[in-house]
């Protein structure tokens, strides 16, 4: 289970490329752990870092006032590359709640919304005019809204992501939503055929 996500507001760091890929979002030598967390300072190490691991200034990341930024603005085809979902981890436990792109990658999409990171698509014209906002943004997912500044945009979203990343849930917690009809079926299932049950409890 994930952090609910309703409404964000933050600066958005841009690191506006295309083809942002997921060993670019997390390099497989900084995947030192099967877990969750201890994540977050392999967050786009390559770029972060430069020699002897001490901090890129010029990598947005790194400076003000995006250090402590929770929207990220991105180009085309975010997410690209492995399936890792070690990349979506380390962009949640380092604090970034919601990509802003013109496009994922399909597999990408699908882990964020179940790590509790919002990929939200946009034109690349509507993420230039919120990259020149000056001071926060604002999503509002039950609205589908992005403002800031002078900006205000709508975006689309499946209505099972909106309501995983609201509800903070994982694929395992929506499948456990219908515990009690998935149980009401498997009685009658096993009335039906039991033979099917056999050796089972």
């Amino acid at each position: 289970m994930s952090r609910p996500f309703t409404t964000l507001t933050s600066v958005a760091a841009p690191l506006i490329e295309d083809n942002i890929d997921t060993d670019i979002i997390i390099p497989s030598r900084e995947m030192k752990t099967t877990g969750k967390t201890g994540l977050k300072d392999g967050l786009f190490a390559g770029r972060r870092y430069a020699e002897g691991r001490v901090e890129n200034p010029d990598f947005v990341l790194n400076r003000a006032p995006f250090r402590d930024a929770a929207i990220l603005l991105a180009g085309d085809n975010f997410g690209c590359g492995s399936s890792r979902e070690h990349a979506v981890w380390a962009l949640a436990e380092y604090g970034l709640r919601c990509v802003i792109a013109p496009s994922f990658s399909p597999i990408f999409a699908g882990n964020a919304v179940r790590g509790g990171v919002l990929p939200l698509v946009l034109p690349a014209a509507e993420i230039a005019a919120l990259a020149a906002v000056a001071g926060p943004l604002t999503v509002d997912l039950p609205a589908q809204t992005v403002t800031g500044g002078d900006a205000a945009f709508s975006f689309a979203i499946g209505a099972e992501a909106k309501a995983m990343l609201i509800g903070g849930l994982d694929a395992i917690d929506l499948t456990l939503l219908f515990a009690d009809r998935i149980a009401d079926w498997t009685a009658r299932n096993r009335a039906a055929r039991p033979w099917v049950y056999l050796g089972s409890a």
